[in-house]
């Protein structure tokens, strides 16, 4: 063996014992900082650890962590002594210089002299290139790993990007959100006054009634006091002639007058027959009989009087009953004949600006005709004029050729050439644009005479004018380089096809110039005749897949949509079978796009192409009912729509190529099937029977995301987590229609079954939740689905805000629902009243619970939070009104508190308006759960059958409920106790779910 180098000799001068102590010293430092994988090539090497060490040292299952393994080799090198220690030294000088430093108190060096001799100079070498090896190789990992980062970071900040931008237009529709609230609360504001202002009127017109009807009783008592006046009078008459007679008659008598001597005889006789009258016994008996019966039929008398005069008090108070009856009729009849007047206002207002509205339609109507008109006619004419440019330059090329050939030809054979040239020239060739006009060669200008010079220097002058402009100018000068880059960048950049016929123009004219070849590919006319074409199949056929022929030879225009992004184009065409012409895809969530286009249809000719998002259709200009916005509408809504159109159509369309592409990524990656994507709530329970169908429960969220699976009339859903907005199992469900027929026989046959099969209490799982829906206060956005498919057959006369529904009211299998999830304690409100307000009392006493409070407000505090829309529930009190707000709840909320509600149901929405959404929780009540609470009830002062009655109102009320709620069955719960724990458990478990409210009413 060759001499090795000797170590260095202040390692190798201490002995064992000290070279471990020096080591042990700093074990602490050198398990945490050392890598044994990188020491052990080393060791191996140097003869002091061998393969099953170095196997025990980094494999074993016994250490779990580096510093074991670190502390192991240690050990094991503890056991080779001093050569161990010299080996393992050295190592840290290669791996490790600031803890062999620390350890020996020198300074590491590289040079090999100062090794010990415990490895040859090959094998170090080969230790030293492994090391580095290993080094390399970290590095390599070490700057893949920083790539990739980096590349993290770059999409992190473009995701930072994307949300910014989201936040900025969410911040944008918040500030919109804004303004119309406080329109809307002008409005309201407004509304109250002019209530206010209706109810002065109304307390108005009822004092002047009452002070009428004050004045008609009024008047009727002075005319009966007029009445007892006059016969007053009668009576003061009657007496008054009296007492003049006596007084006359006295007079008479005093002053002397004795009566005749005749009346004084006759007097006299009289008296004495009187005197002598004698009547017998019978007579008397007669007469006291007589002077019996007079009394007794006076009595009779008397008493009929008396019933006379009860009746005539009666009649008299039945006719004061009549007559204010009548009153009130007369006064009812006055105000429904002041209505009917303010009626018939109102319609003649209503008519004469319907009749204004129809008159300014028309005039509309005539002046786009007129405008329409005019149009055609000034394009014919331009295109007239165009055609006759081309002509002329047809006939200027031709005698520049013609001048050229006569400048180049020797001067004894122009007319031989002359001559041989015309045989070669065919009918007039397709007109197409190359360099003709101008070409701005000074040698070429040299053959022209005056005249045409004029007309190259006008036309020049124009097209330098022009030069900026579209390029849809009105000059015939060619379009220009910037003009064309324009319409190559701007308009037609999602036209894959727009430049097919490129290769073809250039074959036309060999002389031109590159730049003018690439500028007149794309053309907005073309002349044709049908002679015009070549008959060799080897002519070049510069005919462009975006130019179509016209049979007549006339000039064919050929404008295509303009296409700006971001920007709403209306395009007119004759739309017959619009669905042949094109096919679409898309939804609710994405938008409706053109994904193919027939080859030659008006489509196709009007440049619609796929990636162009449909906006709105027109299928009748002239029926306002026919036009309908397909932005948040479903694609079988859609589809459904534009079946119907089979005549001339407008469609207003704009530029997403974006969300096409994105929109088709997705479908190709099969991450979706369509662009729909919604959640409903499910009103009715269906059976999964065939194979890939969801069997759904009454009261189901389900999360949309295909209207048209498959090109079949069925939805595909998934079922959404209650406790989150995640997607479990999936399957199909019947479409809005379908669900619709299923829902009318599921009613049909619960209306067969007998009471007690139907009875919802303790009974089977709920079937049906009966909802009915008006169209016509649907949001267009909110309710895409809530219609029924097209009739193919014909279109009908559909109603003004349902497009394609023959009525207005509908039941609705499902309803669209929204998310929230609060992130404080929500209200709670139990259901029966009656059970709330018994578990409320034992709620109220443990922690986390509160009874909502009631604020006494004065009459100033309520109008303002009246105005405000703050109050939830109110009851009268005296100088005010004790009131719930939405402070209030608001206040316990923030202090981690369910606030206990004592309200009804139909309270619930303008809680979901105040963005509060309480847990409502339903006690089912029957017989035998009531007697469970009938000593709780006695507290109360209610019976058990006045909490069945309740029971049952408020549960037909759940139905119209705009959210879920929770029920717990009556056998769940013996005692109040038990039915405390189990509403807790109910009201934890619904504050860990996720909110879902209706977003519309219904």
């Amino acid at each position: 063996m060759a001499d090795l180098p000797r170590p260095d000799s202040a390692l190798t001068a201490l002995d064992e014992e000290m070279l471990w102590e020096m080591t042990d010293s700093q074990r602490c430092k050198i398990v945490h900082s050392v890598c044994p994988s990188r020491l052990t090539p080393y060791l191996r090497q140097a003869r002091v650890l061998g393969q099953l060490d170095e196997e025990e040292v980094l494999h074993s299952p016994r250490f779990t962590n580096t510093a074991m393994r670190v502390g192991h080799l240690l050990d094991l090198l503890r056991t080779r002594g001093k050569n161990g220690a010299i080996a393992f030294l050295e190592s840290l000088k290669f791996h490790n210089p600031d803890v062999y430093t620390l350890v020996t108190g020198l300074q590491p060096d590289v040079d090999f002299s100062t090794f010990s001799g415990l490895m040859e100079m090959s094998k170090l070498t080969e230790c030293l290139a492994g090391a580095i090896g290993s080094l390399q190789e970290e590095l390599s990992q070490e700057k893949g790993q920083k790539e990739a980062l980096a590349q993290q970071c770059r999409r992190l900040q473009e995701r930072l990007g994307r949300a910014e931008a989201h936040a900025e237009g969410l911040r944008q529709l918040e500030a919109e959100h804004g303004r119309m609230k406080r329109e809307v609360s002008a409005h309201f504001h407004e509304v109250l006054k002019l209530k206010d202002e209706m109810l002065g009127l109304s307390l108005h017109y009822s004092n002047a009634l009452q002070e009428k009807e004050l004045a008609a009783t009024r008047c009727r008592g002075l005319q009966e006091e007029l009445y007892l006046m006059k016969q007053e009078l009668q009576r003061e008459r009657l007496s008054a002639s009296c007492e003049r007679e006596f007084r006359e008659r006295s007079l008479q008598m005093a002053g002397g007058q004795e009566p005749g001597a005749e009346e004084l005889s006759r007097l006299k006789e009289e008296n004495e027959r009187l005197r002598s009258l004698t009547f017998s016994l019978a007579e008397k008996d007669i007469l006291e009989q007589s002077l019996d019966e007079a009394l007794e039929s006076k009595q009779e008398l008397v008493d009929r009087i008396h019933s006379l005069r009860e009746r005539a008090v009666a009649a008299e108070r039945q006719r004061k009953q009549f007559w204010e009856e009548k009153e009130q009729t007369l006064l009812q009849f006055q105000k429904t004949k002041v209505d009917c007047e303010i009626y018939k206002e109102k319609m003649s207002a209503l008519q004469s600006q319907v009749a204004d509205l129809q008159r300014e339609r028309d005039q509309a109507y005539s002046a786009r005709d007129v405008a329409q008109a005019a149009i055609a006619q000034n394009l014919a004419e331009k295109d007239a004029l165009r055609r006759r440019v081309f002509e002329l330059t047809d006939q200027v090329c031709d005698l520049r050729e013609q001048l050229r050939g006569l400048q180049v030809a020797p001067p004894q054979g122009p007319k031989q050439e002359v001559g041989g040239k015309e045989p070669c020239r065919r009918g007039k060739a397709r007109l197409v644009r190359t360099l003709a006009i101008c070409p701005r060669d000074d040698g070429d200008c040299s053959g022209l005479s005056s005249s045409e010079s004029q007309l190259w220097s006008d036309l020049s002058a124009t097209s330098s004018r022009e030069l900026v402009d579209s390029f849809r100018s009105s000059s015939p000068v060619p379009p220009s380089q910037q003009s064309l880059y324009k319409r190559a960048t701007e308009d037609f950049g999602e036209d894959t096809w727009s430049f097919s016929g490129f290769p073809e123009m250039l074959e036309v004219d060999g002389g031109a110039s590159p730049g003018a070849k690439a500028g007149d590919a794309d053309l907005d006319f073309e002349i044709v005749e049908h002679a015009d074409l070549p008959t060799s199949e080897s002519s070049p056929k510069p005919i462009s897949r975006r130019l179509r022929l016209s049979a007549s030879g006339v000039p064919v225009r050929r404008r295509p949509a303009r296409k700006v992004p971001s920007q709403v184009t209306v395009v007119a065409f004759q739309g017959d079978a619009l669905l042949e012409q094109m096919s679409v895809s898309g939804g609710n969530h994405t938008g409706i796009f053109i994904h193919r286009v027939t080859l030659g249809s008006a489509a196709d000719q009007m440049a619609l192409c796929p990636g162009t998002q449909i906006v709105m259709v027109d299928y009748q200009a002239t029926e306002p009912s026919f036009k309908a916005t397909l932005e948040g509408t479903t694609l079988e809504q859609a589809i459904g729509l534009l079946r119907r159109v089979d005549g001339f159509c407008c469609l207003s369309v704009k530029c997403n190529t974006e969300g096409y592409k994105k929109l088709v990524q997705d479908l190709e990656a099969k991450v979706a099937t369509s662009g729909d994507s919604f959640y409903i709530r499910v009103n009715l329970a269906v059976e999964g029977r065939a194979e890939g169908e969801l069997q759904v429960h009454c009261n189901d969220i389900l999360h949309v995301t295909d209207t048209l699976f498959q090109g079949q009339a069925r939805w595909h859903a998934h079922r959404v987590s209650p406790y989150s907005m995640g997607d479990a199992e999936h399957g199909t469900v019947p479409s809005y229609s379908g669900a619709q027929q299923l829902l009318i026989t599921l009613l049909q046959d619960l209306a067969l079954q007998s009471t007690a099969t139907r009875k919802a209490s303790g009974g089977p799982q709920k079937l049906v939740r009966v909802v009915s829906v008006d169209r016509t206060e649907a949001s267009a956005q909110c309710s895409s689905f809530d219609v029924a498919p097209s009739d193919p057959s014909g279109l009908g006369e559909p109603q003004p805000a349902c497009f394609w529904a023959e009525t207005c009211v509908t039941l609705a299998p499902y309803t669209l629902v929204q998310p929230h999830r609060p992130g404080q304690p929500r209200p709670v409100l139990l259901v029966p009243r009656l059970v709330g307000r018994l578990l409320s009392e034992k709620l109220s006493l443990l922690q986390g619970f509160q009874k909502c409070p009631a604020e006494y407000l004065s009459h100033e505090e309520y109008d303002a939070s009246s105005q405000r829309g703050d109050i939830i529930q109110e009851k009268e009190a005296s100088g005010g009104r004790r009131c719930v707000t939405r402070q209030a709840i608001e206040l316990l909320m923030e202090k981690n508190t369910h606030a206990l509600l004592d309200m009804r149901l139909d309270g619930v929405r303008a809680l979901h308006g105040m963005q509060l959404f309480p847990i409502i929780v339903h006690v089912v009540v029957n017989e035998k759960a009531a007697k469970k609470l009938k000593k709780a009830l006695q507290r109360l002062g209610t019976s058990e059958e006045q909490l069945l009655v309740a029971s049952r109102q408020e549960e037909a009320e759940l139905d119209r409920l705009p959210c879920l709620h929770s029920s717990l069955a009556p056998d769940g719960w013996s005692d109040l106790d038990t039915l405390i724990g189990c509403v807790r458990f109910a009201i934890a478990d619904e504050q860990r779910k996720v909110v879902w409210t209706e977003q519309r009413p219904r």
